[in-house]
This record gives C-alpha cells, structure tokens and sequence, in this order.
C-alpha cells in the first residue's frame, strides 16, 4: 500500500512505502539474533553432554576430543558468522531491508527452536551442521551480498 499524493505524482517523487511491516522486522530480527546467540554461546559452555551423545558408549579419549574439536570450531564459525550479520545490521546496511529482515528472523527463529532441542535433547553433533548451514551460514551469506551491493556497487540498501 502506497501513499501517494498528487504533487508527489506530478513531481515524479516516489510514492511513500507503508513502513509498519518493515519496522516490525527490525525489533524482531534483533530478538531473535539475539536469542540465537544466547542459545549458541549456552551449548559453548555445555558442550561435554553434547559431544558425548554423538559417541558411542565404549569411546576413547581420542574420539571425544575429535568430537569436542568438531563442535568448537562449529561453534566459533557461527559466532564469526553473528559479527558479519550484526555488523550489517548494526551499521544499517540490512536494517531496512526487507527480504533480509524475513529471512534472518526467520532463520533464527529456527535456529533456536532447533538449538534449544539439540541442548536438551542431546541430538548427535553432525546435525549442528545442517542447523548452521540453513540458519547461520545463509543469512550471513546473504548480508555479506548486500556488503557488496552497498560498499562496492553503491546501491541503496533497501
């Protein structure tokens, strides 16, 4: 729905976007980063209950450090993955948008619906994968895209 005014259209100004739906995005998009971030730096410092449900019961030292190794680095990518996403948001550069505003809160959402199951329920480690993959590596992917098309091909960023 669009606001437009007849000197507006004699102008040739753009017509004014209802902007209730995109602000809406923006306190939402926070809280769910925000939640996502909670949830990740919790399973840091819980970690042992997880790496141990992805081992068998007979395991060997070697096998739960491998393991542990596993979901620390998964751990610290996510965490590098949140400072591109929080520094595009925080800066302004995805505020605004839209598409990106659905999409993180979205994933996010998810993200910790998902990783409140893999704490408490102790899922085997290979599925963080598939939880970062769609809800952490996607939306950085896409906020390190519009990086590109606001510092290096000058375009507005919504």
């Amino acid at each position: 729905m669009c606001v437009c005014t007849y000197s507006a259209l004699l102008t040739g100004a753009r017509p004014v976007r209802n902007m209730r739906a995109v602000s809406s995005l923006v306190p939402a998009r926070f809280l769910t980063l925000t939640a996502h971030l909670v949830i990740v730096i919790t399973i840091f410092w819980s970690r042992e209950n997880n790496v141990l449900a992805c081992l068998p019961l007979d395991t060997t030292p070697e096998e739960y450090n491998s393991r542990d190794t596993e979901l620390v680095v998964a751990l610290s990518v996510t965490l590098g993955l949140f400072a591109i996403e929080l520094a595009g948001f925080l800066s302004g550069v995805s505020m605004f948008n839209s598409s990106q505003g659905l999409l993180s809160t979205a994933a996010h959402a998810s993200a910790a619906v998902s990783l409140l199951f893999f704490l408490f329920e102790q899922w085997n480690c290979s599925l963080y994968w598939w939880i970062f993959a769609f809800c952490s590596a996607l939306p950085a992917f896409v906020e390190v895209v519009l990086f590109i098309a606001v510092f290096g091909l000058k375009k507005k960023p919504f």
